[in-house]
């Protein structure tokens, strides 16, 4: 087993590899039982500032001593509220006890919830045991998806489809051709009024272009 990978709602996920638990973007409205405590959690990951993805990034960082990676503007935002940080910029791989990541860009916008400037946002690709997993934060449909898939092609890659505020259902479909992974896991839909979006049509799109499509439920997990 590479890893598991467990569904928290909205951007939100956990990926764990036995000895290490990691947190992305972990805004738990959606999953507000979720047992974070009782994990090992060694490695949080924002990809920006607003309030639906830094979520409990700060208070499970003081409580469970975990390092808080994001861009340098935030990190430095998080350490100014008494979090372990570890402050990054965009394009060059970091190596952590569990394998490798590189923050990427991502077309949005980055404030902290109190309204300061946090930096450019994130798209982030993680590297574990051999396998490639791209959570693309908030972000348009953009030419640098592209560059993804000729530089370091994921095997899995996780887009918002909700619209609005990010990609919409058919971006998104675009978009998973362009980064061209097999396997495409939908989110940042149907938390709030203003993100719906049809899984079920996205799911379709996916699977037309001979990809697989991994609709998740909050707290599930997918084995990889």
């Amino acid at each position: 087993m590479a890893f598991d990978l467990k569904f928290l709602g909205h951007s939100a996920f956990e990926i764990n590899n036995n000895d290490n638990c990691i947190l992305i973007d972990p805004f738990f409205a959606a999953y507000p039982n979720y047992d974070w405590k009782s994990l090992n959690i060694t490695d949080i990951f924002v990809t920006h500032g607003h309030s639906d993805h830094l979520g409990s990034a700060i208070e499970i960082a003081k409580a469970k001593g975990a390092k808080i990676s994001a861009v340098f503007e935030l990190a430095n935002y998080c350490l100014s509220k008494g979090a372990y940080i570890n402050p990054v910029g965009l394009g060059g791989w970091i190596n952590y006890d569990w394998g490798k990541a590189i923050f990427l860009p991502a077309f949005h916008s980055s404030s902290t919830p109190d309204g300061q400037y946090a930096g450019c946002p994130s798209s982030i690709l993680f590297e574990i045991n051999g396998v490639k997993i791209f959570h693309a934060g908030d972000t348009c449909l953009n030419q640098e998806l592209k560059i993804i898939k000729e530089m370091n092609k994921p095997d899995i890659a996780i887009l918002p489809i909700g619209g609005h505020f990010t990609m919409d259902v058919n971006s998104a479909a675009l978009a998973a051709e362009w980064i061209g992974a097999e396997v495409i896991i939908p989110m940042h839909y149907n938390t709030f009024p203003y993100i719906r979006a049809d899984v079920n049509r996205f799911k379709d799109l996916i699977e037309n272009k001979g990809k697989q499509c991994t609709v998740m439920n909050i707290s599930e997990v997918a084995h990889f």
